[in-house]
């Protein structure tokens, strides 16, 4: 009780809420980061998981070579990319696009390769051609599956961008390997908390997110059958 005494303490300190290792700058250095790498991985990973799966060619080979980011531990990435660009955000962001790679690639080609073949006909006979069936049919069904490799993404990203402290970057990692090189446990704890609450807060925000995207009628077909019931009695 009296370390979790401490951690409280630390958190209604106001010098830990103001300056350059206050709370709301390492909170911004934090999402920075992670926001950068996400939205790099996912300008590359959603467009080629999306075309291998339209296409359904190739798409195996993309995804075994996607999962090698998997397989390289993050330390590893960092270190290697730490000798070639030096201390600063290249690095830990080269390494973050690196792991949050392979779920969108995989989540996408997978939901794409999953489209009911009837619906894909159902399309063509509609009039719909390539570009338009992709954009107005395929897509809107799978939204709730690339939804899930985005925010999969996302939680690890914020979670390893920790390690941007150990070659000189910000963010909450601040407190954590400062804590723990200073024998600080109240301040090591103290950032693991921020971590795990920003980690919690970007998985919110994104199904937020994924419930504004998913359109209205696939929203009622995954409620349950009550709801469901509901909502067609008030239509």
């Amino acid at each position: 009780m009296a370390f979790l005494g401490d951690v409280l303490m630390w958190f209604t300190d106001h010098a830990n809420w103001s300056g350059e290792n206050g709370i709301p700058q390492r909170l911004a250095e934090h999402v920075q980061i992670s926001a950068e790498s996400v939205l790099i991985a996912a300008v590359v990973a959603l467009p080629l998981g999306v075309a291998l799966g339209h296409f359904g060619r190739f798409g195996d080979l993309a995804i075994n070579i996607s999962n090698v980011g998997r397989a390289l531990p993050s330390i590893a990435i960092i270190i290697i990319a730490f000798q070639i660009f030096g201390l600063g955000d290249t690095p830990i962001v080269i390494c973050l696009v690196a792991l949050a790679i392979p779920p969108m690639v995989t989540n996408s080609y997978v939901a794409l390769r999953e489209v009911d073949p009837d619906i894909k006909e159902a399309a063509r006979g509609m009039g719909f051609r390539g570009l338009a069936q992709l954009l107005r049919v395929e897509l809107p069904l799978v939204v709730p599956l690339v939804m899930a490799g985005i925010r999969t993404s996302a939680v690890q990203v914020v979670a390893t961008a920790t390690l941007a402290a150990l070659i000189g970057g910000g963010g909450f990692g601040r407190y954590v390997f400062d804590g723990l090189a200073l024998r600080d446990y109240t301040t090591l704890f103290a950032g693991a908390v921020l971590v795990a609450a920003l980690a919690m807060a970007t998985e919110l925000s994104l199904s937020g997110l994924e419930r504004l995207l998913v359109p209205r009628g696939i929203r009622v077909l995954r409620a349950p059958a009550s709801a469901r019931a509901a909502t067609f009695k008030t239509a």
